[in-house]
């Protein structure tokens, strides 16, 4: 009898224990190891991986087509979405994403993740991911598009995200307080649609958070945490971790071949077919020469133009 009751006991700490870990919203570090294993770097505390900020820095020069092609090539070919609504058009959006994912509520699974919350001493659903976000962040959310009724961030939690992030977001659902956000200066962001209503659970229950720092999607991307978010002209591009070092690098020479190649057409020294088409040995030595030369005064990190010259052949 005594192992029977010992056995039940168990059991029961073990349902209890699965229950308990079936509502956390938020990865563990563990799982989020496994699942970014391609990245070898510095990870923050929570086992997001952590991109160097000179990484981000690059990246703002980076563009759209360069992206994408960097990553195509590594078999990483839906990783830009498109379609948004943007506050500063002008700006460039980069920074590490924190991911949250929302979902259409039923009230039993918002009851059960929302008692879980509070007895941590969390409050509204809508800033537990605000809460985590910290400088060269950007809050990356899946609001699956919910319009009326359901914007999770007005002028407010806008604030709160610039204040810990110094970016803005990338939020797939409706914003309310467009104006106010707009008078953020460094707000840059990425938003579905607008509409003056706001997310009131549990008198209006009609979203629920489900995933914080989990893989979320984002139009047709599957964004991972620790993501590089490139924003611009519209168009958003999450570059997984392991790529956006490739990806700047790639940037950079190509942006260098550009600034030879127009020179020298300018020059005359050769005609647009020759420039256009692959480059002979004579204009890749001839472009070796103009880098070396250049190496203090062009807009490209010196080390990267002298790892670019120590891999050449000529």
């Amino acid at each position: 009898m005594h192992l029977l009751k010992s056995g039940i006991t168990l059991l029961l700490i073990t349902i209890l224990c699965e229950y308990t870990t079936a509502q956390e919203v938020q990865i563990s570090k563990e799982e989020l190891v496994a699942l970014t294993p391609e990245w070898k770097g510095e990870r923050f505390p929570d086992g997001r991986p952590k991109v160097p900020d000179k990484i981000l820095e690059r990246m703002k020069q980076v563009s759209v087509e360069e992206a994408w092609a960097v990553m195509k090539n590594a078999s990483y070919g839906y990783q830009v979405a498109e379609h948004w609504q943007v506050i500063n058009p002008d700006s460039v959006l980069v920074g590490r994403a924190v991911t949250a994912m929302f979902m259409p509520a039923r009230p039993d699974v918002w009851k059960a993740i929302d008692t879980l919350g509070k007895k941590k001493g969390k409050r509204g659903q809508n800033t537990w991911p605000v809460d985590i976000l910290v400088k060269g962040d950007v809050y990356v959310a899946d609001q699956f598009g919910a319009h009326r009724n359901g914007p999770t961030i007005g002028d407010n939690v806008g604030n709160a995200i610039y204040a810990r992030t110094g970016n803005g977001i990338v939020y797939d659902g409706a914003l309310r307080d467009v104006e106010g956000l707009k008078e953020i200066g460094g707000f840059t962001s990425y938003y579905t649609s607008y509409d003056p209503s706001y997310h009131n659970p549990p008198g209006d229950l009609n979203t629920m958070i489900v995933g914080i720092n989990k893989p979320t999607r984002i139009r047709t991307v599957t964004v991972m945490p620790g993501d590089v978010v490139l924003g611009k002209l519209g168009v958003v591009v999450f570059v997984p971790p392991h790529l956006a070092e490739k990806v700047c690098t790639t940037s950079e020479i190509v942006r260098l071949r550009d600034m030879f190649g127009h020179q020298r057409l300018r020059e005359g020294k050769y005609t647009a077919g020759q420039i256009d088409a692959r480059w002979t040995d004579e204009i890749e030595k001839d472009f070796s020469k103009w880098v070396n030369d250049h190496i203090n005064e062009l807009p490209v990190p010196k080390e990267t133009i002298q790892q670019f010259l120590k891999d050449r052949t000529w």
